[in-house]
């Protein structure tokens, strides 16, 4: 299957399933929680490469690793999780204000209610890859637009502002600003977006100071063009 086709609900159960199942780490991120992690690594100030983000998805720590079956299932479940952040970075490059997060329903004294919670504490994973970078938006007149997410993501928040969240309507509300913000915040970090850190190859072999100058001359490297080194 390839990478740029979205995930099929069976697809969608599968990943989920894995996710949850006890050949994941406990610490795992649920469905909700890595859609929130992906859309701030997709959205955010820094390109972050998968070899880095991927190990969080299974928690913290190093010894946080999947038993999966064999090569094969490795592969699909990889695969899976790749496909997800693709809908989420194809859906801010074509069409943002159409982004929906991956938010939990749930039934309050007889409403249905939006709980953004664990979507929220993705995003703030995601953003704890690159604290420092996201300085800016916080710095700027759009930081309002980020304080949903501080509300119902950040580990610790005032005990002033634990109302706002404690109260399934507001944070219900909370959630609603969240979905309406963000392609602001897209919109913000576009501009400024820096690329992942390259490593420069060398398309030929490093010169040692007593090997003979390549220039030609025969003198010793450190003798001839190495010299000013």
């Amino acid at each position: 299957m390839q990478l740029d086709q979205p995930l099929s609900e069976k697809e969608f159960d599968e990943l989920d399933s894995f996710l949850l199942s006890e050949r994941s780490p406990e610490d795992a991120m649920t469905m909700d929680m890595l859609h929130g992690y992906l859309t701030a690594i997709a959205i955010g100030p820094e390109t972050i490469m998968p070899a880095e983000w991927l190990k969080r998805v299974w928690g913290q720590e190093d010894t946080d690793i999947p038993q999966f079956k064999h090569a094969k299932e490795e592969e699909r479940i990889l695969n899976l999780i790749m496909r997800f952040m693709n809908e989420v970075l194809v859906t801010f490059e074509v069409a943002p204000k159409e982004f929906e997060p991956l938010f939990v329903e749930h039934e309050h004294l007889g409403q249905t209610l939006i709980d953004a919670e664990a979507w929220c504490w993705g995003f703030w994973e995601g953003m704890e890859l690159r604290p420092g970078s996201w300085d800016a938006i916080w710095e700027s007149e759009l930081k309002d637009l980020m304080q949903p997410i501080y509300l119902l993501g950040a580990d610790e928040i005032d005990e002033a502002e634990l109302p706002l969240v404690e109260d399934p309507v507001k944070a219900h509300k909370l959630a609603l600003e969240l979905e309406a913000n963000l392609p602001a915040i897209h919109k913000f970090w576009v501009p400024r977006r820096k690329a992942a850190v390259s490593t420069v190859k060398r398309d030929e072999p490093k010169v040692g100071r007593n090997d003979d100058c390549p220039c030609g001359s025969g003198k010793k490297y450190k003798k001839c063009c190495g010299a000013d080194e």
